[in-house]
């Protein structure tokens, strides 16, 4: 029903139709590149199990074992395919924001409403973008038997690597597909995206490996888009990816993606948007809520909840190894194979 912001009527499912049409750069990238792959009928499995935050569901493994030889006496022995169970948790984020009647008043009736919808798009759009990076933190971190050999095989480490430029620990032209192979050998050719840090990217272009889109704007005029691309890999520059100043010179982290890399689902809330109206905090003041359930499933992964203190994960608890584990069998003797999950980390100095 509608509300009132700032003297005026609020409807919360215009401010939503609103906010749908303006374009959510970074997550555009990502299903640009099919690294992110959309799947909505999570939120009905939801549902189905009256609600809840976390759900479980069933993989399928891939039949193997030696052959015998065929020679007329020997028996042919038979194996059951295995299957293993997926945990997958929902992400709550929510956030309030006000104005002052007496900020109004001052600055000549600006008008925060005007603003809220590109302003609120955006602000989403970094918390999303900070949930993977925890995401990518917590997966990085595992440990233990079948999780060690995704971590040691997905991490590819060039800090200590004179590059095709003769510079030690900085990427160059075949850094970014040697990390690749290192993460999934003959499965590499499904990489398509990278995430970097600004100075990777900044030392990329300068030895014009990095190069960005061209456009042609009405007067004829070429210019760059914002999509960049390396080695025919699309890449999204984001300084959130962690950097490690521990040493005597910064590491970052550039991660890898390929396609299906991450299942989503944008699970909704019950209001995802609504106003108030506070008439006697500092003088009267209007304020706008804001609330979000999203789901970010990395393939082969599950969420295990070992390390959790509510229904939803807090961005420490996301990066926490504890709560990651490779997908495995009932029995846990069998993990998701790892060269089959793409996605990898590459640590450099720029």
């Amino acid at each position: 029903m509608p509300g009132l912001f700032d003297k005026k009527y609020w409807n919360d499912e215009v401010f939503q139709k609103y906010m749908e049409t303006i374009p959510n750069t970074r997550m555009n990238m990502l299903l640009k590149s099919g690294a992110i792959v959309q799947h909505p009928e999570y939120a009905n499995v939801l549902r189905d199990q009256v609600g809840g935050n976390y759900i479980k569901t069933p993989i399928s493994g891939r039949i193997g074992g030696a052959p015998v030889n065929y020679d007329g006496q020997t028996d042919i022995p038979a194996s059951n395919m295995d299957t293993y169970m997926q945990g997958k948790v929902v992400v709550g984020r929510a956030k309030a924001w006000s104005e002052r009647d007496f900020s109004f008043d001052i600055t000549g009736g600006q008008d925060f409403l005007s603003q809220a919808g590109n302003q609120v798009h955006e602000y989403w759009d970094d918390v999303d973008q900070d949930t993977l990076i925890n995401i990518f933190s917590g997966i990085f971190a595992m440990s233990g038997t079948g999780n060690a050999d995704f971590v040691n095989n997905h991490i590819y480490n060039a800090t200590g690597i004179t590059n095709s430029e003769g510079k030690v620990g900085y990427l160059d032209a075949t850094s970014l597909n040697t990390g690749m192979q290192h993460a999934c050998g003959d499965k590499k050719a499904a990489f398509s995206l990278a995430i970097m840090h600004s100075v990777v990217a900044t030392n990329l272009e300068n030895i014009k490996i990095l190069a960005y889109a061209k456009y042609t704007d009405a007067d004829g005029i070429q210019r760059d888009t914002t999509l960049a691309y390396v080695n025919g890999r699309l890449v999204m520059v984001d300084d959130g990816v962690p950097v490690d100043n521990s040493g005597s010179s910064p590491v970052y982290t550039t991660y890898v993606l390929g396609r299906g890399a991450i299942e989503f689902c944008n699970c909704g809330a019950k209001v995802p948007s609504e106003v108030d109206r506070d008439p006697k905090t500092n003088g009267g003041e209007d304020l706008l809520y804001t609330r979000q359930r999203k789901m970010w499933v990395p393939r082969g992964i599950s969420y295990t909840m070992n390390s959790q203190a509510t229904a939803s994960p807090t961005d420490a608890e996301l990066a926490t190894g504890s709560n990651w584990e490779l997908v495995k069998n009932g029995a846990g003797t069998s993990f998701y194979p790892h060269k089959m999950i793409p996605i990898g980390m590459i640590k450099s100095l720029g």
